[in-house]
């Protein structure tokens, strides 16, 4: 009796110190639009946007900082990009050379398991160069679970921005979206049948967009078992 009860209360324990780590977002920063020949910085922060806490990058859990980073050229050039951890984030580079939309893509699914639950880290980021007659779609983003805006490049202050999310390749229906404003605030959002959200900023600054879906799906990775794989996708949009 006294087992079981210990086994219980270490397992709701065990949720409780969890919960706060995974429930934190791996989110990238860059400008939306760049100029071609003209290195382009790329940030990778870790934390909870909406708290502006930001985990210093040499205090990464499990490990975190072995993301990939890619940048998808307007033409669907991949080049895996090199990261420095710096104080709180990691810094990338890369020099555009063409006209178009590019897609910077990072990924990583956590090497431990938390409790009964595999993490699986996703966020993207789409630069602008010159115009947006190439590149400028979700399909471009080569993660499993994505988030985007056509006009990323172009958000103002009390215009309704238009976004779509999308999860193994298909359009993502009647699925919740977040919206963090720059102060916090957060909006949640429903996706229509074509994927689709929308909402108004009604400040000025960095604005995160967060999916998460959890996949019922069984397995074992680095000798532990998991009932389920947690996903989340973010994507930045700067307000006018």
């Amino acid at each position: 009796m006294k087992s079981n009860t210990f086994k219980i209360i270490a397992s709701f324990f065990l949720m409780l110190v969890s919960f706060p780590i995974f429930a934190h977002a791996l989110w990238i920063e860059t400008k939306a639009t760049g100029t071609k020949g003209k290195a382009q910085e790329i940030s990778i922060y870790f934390g909870e946007f909406s708290d502006n806490d930001i985990t210093k990058a040499d205090k990464w859990f499990s490990d975190l900082k072995d993301f990939t980073l890619v940048v998808i050229s307007p033409s669907k050039k991949e080049t895996k990009l090199t990261t420095k951890a710096l104080d709180n984030r990691f810094q990338a580079f890369f020099t555009p050379d063409e006209d178009g939309v590019y897609t910077i893509v990072m990924h990583h699914t956590v090497g431990d398991v938390y409790g009964t639950m595999k993490l699986d880290y996703n966020s993207s980021a789409t630069v602008v160069v010159g115009n947006k007659n190439a590149g400028n779609n979700i399909a471009a983003n080569s993660n499993k679970i994505a988030v985007f805006s056509e006009n990323a490049d172009s958000a103002k202050k009390n215009v309704k921005v238009s976004g779509v999310a999308s999860y193994d390749g298909a359009i993502a229906k009647e699925a919740k979206i977040k919206v963090i404003a720059p102060n916090g605030w957060e909006k949640e959002l429903w996706t229509n049948d074509k994927g689709e959200f929308s909402f108004t900023p009604i400040w000025s600054g960095n604005y995160m967009v967060e999916y998460a879906h959890t996949e019922k799906s069984a397995g074992e990775q680095n000798g532990k078992k998991y009932d389920e794989i947690w996903k989340m996708a973010t994507y930045q949009i700067v307000v006018k």
